[in-house]
């Protein structure tokens, strides 16, 4: 169940509450007014490529971080060389440096 921040109108006391997407709005527990309004606090995001977290999402171990390394970098180098040119690309060593499978 999703957990919903709101904003008493009548004392403004802020408060949490975990319901369903369908329930109607709780009241204040500090008033009991029920004139209260829904806060948005996060957005969610859709990661892809190099934002994307790697295993579970949140927690990864070193190998999943290595394997996510390697399939993202050449990505990003040739988005790189398409907009900087070769010189430039080749110039950065932490674009050019090989992955260590053992480290």
């Amino acid at each position: 169940m999703p957990l919903y921040q709101y904003r008493c109108e009548e004392c403004g006391h802020e408060f949490e509450e975990m319901h369903s997407v369908s329930a109607a709005l709780p009241e204040c527990p500090e008033c009991e007014s029920e004139s209260v309004k829904r806060l948005i606090t996060t957005a969610p995001t859709i990661a892809k490529g190099a934002l994307a977290h790697p295993g579970d999402g949140r927690r990864a171990t070193k190998e999943q971080l290595r394997d996510k390394w390697a399939e993202e970098s050449p990505k990003l180098r040739a988005k790189m060389r398409d907009k900087l040119g070769d010189d430039v690309v080749n110039s950065i060593p932490s674009l050019n440096m090989p992955i260590d499978p053992d480290s």
